[in-house]
Protein backbone atom coordinates (compact mmCIF):
# COMPACT_ATOMS: atom_id res chain seq x y z
CA UNK A 1 0.00 0.00 0.00
CA UNK A 2 1.15 3.46 -0.84
CA UNK A 3 1.56 5.89 2.01
CA UNK A 4 -0.40 9.10 1.81
CA UNK A 5 1.81 12.15 1.34
CA UNK A 6 2.04 14.32 4.42
CA UNK A 7 0.24 17.65 4.20
CA UNK A 8 2.58 20.62 4.04
CA UNK A 9 -0.03 22.92 5.60
CA UNK A 10 0.81 23.96 9.12
CA UNK A 11 -1.80 23.98 11.79
CA UNK A 12 -2.63 27.44 13.04
CA UNK A 13 -2.18 27.87 16.79
CA UNK A 14 -5.42 28.27 18.66
CA UNK A 15 -6.25 31.78 19.72
CA UNK A 16 -7.02 31.87 23.43
CA UNK A 17 -10.57 32.96 24.21
CA UNK A 18 -10.89 36.53 25.41
CA UNK A 19 -11.99 36.95 28.97
CA UNK A 20 -15.07 39.07 29.53
CA UNK A 21 -14.31 42.44 31.04
CA UNK A 22 -15.23 42.71 34.68
CA UNK A 23 -18.14 45.00 35.56
CA UNK A 24 -17.23 44.93 39.25
CA UNK A 25 -17.84 48.33 40.87
CA UNK A 26 -20.39 49.35 38.22
CA UNK A 27 -24.01 50.01 39.00
CA UNK A 28 -26.73 50.24 36.35
CA UNK A 29 -28.37 53.65 36.45
CA UNK A 30 -30.47 53.50 33.26
CA UNK A 31 -31.22 50.27 31.41
CA UNK A 32 -31.07 49.83 27.64
CA UNK A 33 -34.89 49.75 27.46
CA UNK A 34 -35.17 53.04 29.37
CA UNK A 35 -32.65 54.71 27.06
CA UNK A 36 -34.27 53.37 23.88
CA UNK A 37 -37.72 54.47 25.05
CA UNK A 38 -36.58 58.02 25.80
CA UNK A 39 -34.64 58.32 22.52
CA UNK A 40 -37.75 57.28 20.56
CA UNK A 41 -39.86 59.74 22.56
CA UNK A 42 -37.44 62.60 21.81
CA UNK A 43 -37.40 61.66 18.12
CA UNK A 44 -41.21 61.67 17.97
CA UNK A 45 -41.30 65.17 19.44
CA UNK A 46 -38.63 66.39 16.99
CA UNK A 47 -40.56 64.86 14.06
CA UNK A 48 -43.67 66.79 15.12
CA UNK A 49 -41.90 70.08 15.80
CA UNK A 50 -39.91 70.13 12.53
CA UNK A 51 -42.45 68.60 10.16
CA UNK A 52 -41.94 69.94 6.63
CA UNK A 53 -38.48 71.31 7.46
CA UNK A 54 -34.87 70.16 7.04
CA UNK A 55 -33.17 69.83 10.41
CA UNK A 56 -29.44 70.40 10.74
CA UNK A 57 -28.20 68.20 13.59
CA UNK A 58 -24.88 69.40 15.01
CA UNK A 59 -23.12 66.86 17.23
CA UNK A 60 -20.57 67.97 19.82
CA UNK A 61 -17.73 65.42 19.96
CA UNK A 62 -16.75 63.23 21.79
CA UNK A 63 -19.86 62.44 23.83
CA UNK A 64 -22.52 62.93 21.17
CA UNK A 65 -22.00 60.23 18.59
CA UNK A 66 -23.77 57.18 20.14
CA UNK A 67 -26.81 59.20 21.22
CA UNK A 68 -26.86 61.17 17.98
CA UNK A 69 -26.70 58.00 15.85
CA UNK A 70 -29.66 56.45 17.69
CA UNK A 71 -31.63 59.69 17.56
CA UNK A 72 -31.09 60.36 13.85
CA UNK A 73 -32.13 56.80 12.96
CA UNK A 74 -35.54 57.49 14.52
CA UNK A 75 -36.13 60.77 12.67
CA UNK A 76 -38.55 60.77 9.73
CA UNK A 77 -37.80 64.31 8.54
CA UNK A 78 -34.95 65.42 6.23
CA UNK A 79 -31.73 65.64 8.27
CA UNK A 80 -28.24 67.01 7.60
CA UNK A 81 -25.57 65.93 10.11
CA UNK A 82 -22.58 68.00 11.21
CA UNK A 83 -19.90 67.43 13.87
CA UNK A 84 -17.84 69.95 15.80
CA UNK A 85 -15.05 69.52 18.35
CA UNK A 86 -13.47 71.80 20.91
CA UNK A 87 -9.91 73.00 20.33
CA UNK A 88 -8.14 74.58 23.30
CA UNK A 89 -5.40 77.18 22.72
CA UNK A 90 -3.37 78.63 25.62
CA UNK A 91 -1.84 82.03 24.87
CA UNK A 92 -0.44 84.98 26.78
CA UNK A 93 -1.49 88.62 26.37
CA UNK A 94 0.46 91.27 28.28
CA UNK A 95 1.79 88.64 30.65
CA UNK A 96 -1.73 87.34 31.38
CA UNK A 97 -2.49 83.71 30.54
CA UNK A 98 -5.50 83.36 28.24
CA UNK A 99 -7.27 80.12 27.34
CA UNK A 100 -9.24 80.24 24.11
CA UNK A 101 -11.73 77.49 23.24
CA UNK A 102 -12.79 77.19 19.60
CA UNK A 103 -15.24 74.77 17.98
CA UNK A 104 -14.29 73.47 14.55
CA UNK A 105 -15.09 73.02 11.75
CA UNK A 106 -17.41 76.04 11.51
CA UNK A 107 -21.08 75.36 10.75
CA UNK A 108 -22.91 77.76 8.41
CA UNK A 109 -26.10 78.24 10.40
CA UNK A 110 -27.71 81.18 8.57
CA UNK A 111 -31.33 80.45 7.69
CA UNK A 112 -31.20 76.88 9.08
CA UNK A 113 -32.97 75.05 11.87
CA UNK A 114 -30.20 73.83 14.19
CA UNK A 115 -30.35 71.03 16.77
CA UNK A 116 -27.24 70.90 18.99
CA UNK A 117 -26.70 67.37 20.31
CA UNK A 118 -24.52 66.24 23.22
CA UNK A 119 -24.44 63.06 25.27
CA UNK A 120 -24.22 64.68 28.72
CA UNK A 121 -25.31 68.13 29.85
CA UNK A 122 -23.25 69.20 32.84
CA UNK A 123 -22.63 72.91 33.49
CA UNK A 124 -24.47 74.08 30.35
CA UNK A 125 -21.73 76.56 29.47
CA UNK A 126 -20.82 74.94 26.14
CA UNK A 127 -24.38 74.59 24.87
CA UNK A 128 -25.26 78.14 25.93
CA UNK A 129 -22.19 79.49 24.11
CA UNK A 130 -22.94 77.50 20.95
CA UNK A 131 -26.61 78.52 20.98
CA UNK A 132 -25.61 82.17 21.10
CA UNK A 133 -23.02 81.61 18.38
CA UNK A 134 -25.54 79.95 16.03
CA UNK A 135 -28.16 82.61 16.68
CA UNK A 136 -25.51 85.24 15.97
CA UNK A 137 -25.21 83.72 12.51
CA UNK A 138 -28.95 84.31 11.98
CA UNK A 139 -30.04 80.70 12.26
CA UNK A 140 -33.79 80.25 11.83
CA UNK A 141 -33.95 78.37 15.15
CA UNK A 142 -31.57 76.75 17.63
CA UNK A 143 -32.46 73.99 20.05
CA UNK A 144 -30.51 71.49 22.15
CA UNK A 145 -30.93 67.76 22.76
CA UNK A 146 -29.00 65.77 25.38
CA UNK A 147 -29.30 62.19 26.56
CA UNK A 148 -28.35 62.87 30.20
CA UNK A 149 -28.71 66.03 32.26
CA UNK A 150 -26.59 66.13 35.42
CA UNK A 151 -28.83 68.45 37.38
CA UNK A 152 -26.43 68.84 40.30
CA UNK A 153 -23.76 70.42 38.06
CA UNK A 154 -25.86 72.94 36.10
CA UNK A 155 -24.50 76.51 36.06
CA UNK A 156 -26.28 77.98 33.03
CA UNK A 157 -29.92 77.68 31.98
CA UNK A 158 -29.82 76.53 28.36
CA UNK A 159 -33.51 77.23 27.79
CA UNK A 160 -36.07 75.04 26.05
CA UNK A 161 -33.85 72.06 25.35
CA UNK A 162 -34.76 68.40 24.97
CA UNK A 163 -33.45 66.01 27.60
CA UNK A 164 -33.77 62.24 27.72
CA UNK A 165 -32.88 61.36 31.31
CA UNK A 166 -31.75 63.13 34.47
CA UNK A 167 -29.08 62.21 37.01
CA UNK A 168 -28.46 64.10 40.25
CA UNK A 169 -26.01 61.69 41.88
CA UNK A 170 -22.87 63.76 41.43
CA UNK A 171 -20.98 60.74 40.02
CA UNK A 172 -19.75 60.63 36.40
CA UNK A 173 -21.81 58.66 33.89
CA UNK A 174 -20.37 56.53 31.11
CA UNK A 175 -22.28 55.00 28.26
CA UNK A 176 -21.49 51.31 27.88
CA UNK A 177 -22.35 49.52 24.64
CA UNK A 178 -22.48 45.86 23.65
CA UNK A 179 -19.06 44.67 22.43
CA UNK A 180 -18.76 41.05 21.29
CA UNK A 181 -21.09 39.94 24.04
CA UNK A 182 -18.73 41.08 26.79
CA UNK A 183 -21.39 43.28 28.38
CA UNK A 184 -24.83 41.69 28.87
CA UNK A 185 -26.77 44.74 27.74
CA UNK A 186 -26.01 48.32 26.74
CA UNK A 187 -26.79 50.46 29.74
CA UNK A 188 -25.74 53.69 31.31
CA UNK A 189 -23.62 52.83 34.32
CA UNK A 190 -22.25 54.85 37.20
CA UNK A 191 -18.58 54.28 37.98
CA UNK A 192 -17.82 54.58 41.68
CA UNK A 193 -14.86 56.33 43.22
CA UNK A 194 -13.92 58.78 40.40
CA UNK A 195 -13.77 62.56 40.45
CA UNK A 196 -16.64 64.45 38.83
CA UNK A 197 -14.34 67.25 37.74
CA UNK A 198 -12.44 67.69 34.51
CA UNK A 199 -14.94 68.53 31.76
CA UNK A 200 -15.81 72.01 33.02
CA UNK A 201 -12.43 73.16 31.69
CA UNK A 202 -13.93 72.73 28.23
CA UNK A 203 -17.13 74.45 29.24
CA UNK A 204 -19.47 71.46 29.12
Amino acid sequence: MKKRPKSSARRQPRTPAKKAKSTKGLKTVFTAKQIQKRVKSLAEQINRDYRGKTLHVVGILENCFLFMADLVRELKIPVACHFIKAEVHDTSTGGVAVREIMYTPPVKAAGKDILLVDGILQSGVTLDHLCRYMLGQNASSVRTATLIEKTDERKVDVGHGLCGLQDDGGIPCRLRVRLSGEIPEPALRRLHGLSTRGRDSAGV
